[in-house]
């Protein structure tokens, strides 16, 4: 991307507030001592005046990455009396920040007037697709300008596209050997395939996940590549590989789980356990008008998986593939995904509700679990024949 104005002082300060790094050893060692002589603290009240403490930075600014310094003058600035406890410097440093400090900095932030991204003029086409990008998944203003200043599309989105590249990829092999594009769910030998899910094949753990690179004809898998590609990329370029990974991997695995305990005879195909635990956290956690699109389709896709489960089957006793796997997705991406998405810059093992949400699902997995094991012998359930 082009050149960028350097994001503001304090909208540094917003975001390196839960993310700054700990100085290496040799570089606390060389951190100003703290100030003996009386003169910056004449009345012993443990604060230093915020322009003592900007000349002091500045005559070590030699000793500190320039980055650091431009957050700890914004730190100088955020408070509204104009004065600043030398423990705060000493714990951003250290990394040891406390609710006091962040929400000095927060406090800063509410008091910067400076105009919104949005009304930024001359902007380059890849300029202005990040600032939709921003404005598309971040709620706060003050993220969307920290992410609009420091993106720099390395790595790229690469998880999304590779599962959608997959995803069609598979779809063209099938379509190929089963001479048909339009429905293939209805194929005879739709089910044979070793990736589908299958309740007479649960014990292939295997298949609880490779089901989504089948689908049940272009229509279905038009629609979830569309969310992917609308929803899941801008995410990613947001969020990071790691955090909406999780969140698809895990919303594609509770999808079939879902199925096998609340419809059990029923088959499962498709990527939409996925889809919807993105697109679900992300509207849980942002809500915009331009959010509609997505709304819509999510309906168009979910009513069209409905109705197949219900229309008689081509291969009875086999009923078509199951709608759960939908909500198993949205139950992940209301609780585990929208903790992941919060806040694009802090760490998850910080965050408490995280880890509620993860027991909760490594809960639900073991129950599941147990459930394919026992439940299935004891209701002595009629299920379909292998396909």
């Amino acid at each position: 991307m082009g050149e960028h104005p350097s994001p503001g002082p304090a909208v540094a300060a917003c975001a390196e507030a839960e993310r700054i790094e700990e100085l290496e050893p040799e570089a606390e060692e060389r951190l100003p001592a703290a100030p003996e002589d009386v003169s910056f603290d004449p009345g012993n009240t443990g604060y230093i005046s915020t322009g003592t403490f900007r000349s002091l930075l500045e005559s070590h600014s030699a000793k500190l990455d320039p980055h650091k310094r431009e957050v700890l003058l914004a730190l100088a600035d955020s408070h509204a009396d104009g004065q600043i406890c030398y423990q705060d410097f000493v714990n951003l440093m250290s990394n040891k920040r406390s609710n006091s400090f962040r929400q000095a900095i927060l406090q800063g932030n509410r008091r910067l007037s400076s105009k919104a991204l949005l009304e930024e003029k001359g902007l380059s086409l890849s300029q202005r697709l990040i600032r939709h990008v921003a404005y598309e998944t971040l709620p706060r203003e003050i993220d969307r300008k920290w992410y609009y200043d420091s993106y720099t599309c390395c790595p790229p989105p690469w998880f999304m596209l590779t599962v959608t590249l997959l995803e069609v990829a598979f779809f063209l092999y099938n379509g190929v050997s089963l001479g048909q594009f339009v429905l293939q769910v209805t194929h005879p030998h739709y089910l044979k395939n070793s990736l589908v899910y299958h309740p007479q094949l649960r014990a292939q753990a295997w298949r609880y996940l490779t089901y989504i690179f089948m689908h049940a004809g272009i229509e279905h898998l038009g629609l979830n590549v569309v969310l992917q590609l609308l929803v899941g990329v801008p995410l990613e370029m947001v969020h990071g590989a790691t955090r909406i990974g999780l969140v698809y991997v895990a919303g594609v695995v509770a999808g079939s789980l879902a199925v096998s305990v609340a419809d059990m005879t029923a088959p499962v195909v498709g990527s939409s356990g996925g889809v919807y635990a993105l697109v679900s956290a992300h509207l849980a956690n942002i809500v915009m008008v331009s959010t509609s699109c997505c709304q819509r389709v999510l309906s168009m896709e979910f009513g069209r998986a409905v109705w197949l489960r219900f229309h008689p089957s081509a291969y009875p006793p086999c009923p078509h593939p199951s709608f759960v796997a939908h909500l198993g997705g949205v139950a992940v991406g209301i609780t585990l995904g929208v903790v992941v998405l919060r806040n694009y810059e802090q760490r998850l093992q910080d965050q408490s509700l995280w880890w509620i949400f993860v027991a909760m699902y490594t809960v639900f997995v073991l129950f599941a679990i147990f459930w394919n094991i026992f439940a299935y012998t004891l209701l002595d359930l009629k299920l379909p024949p292998p396909p």
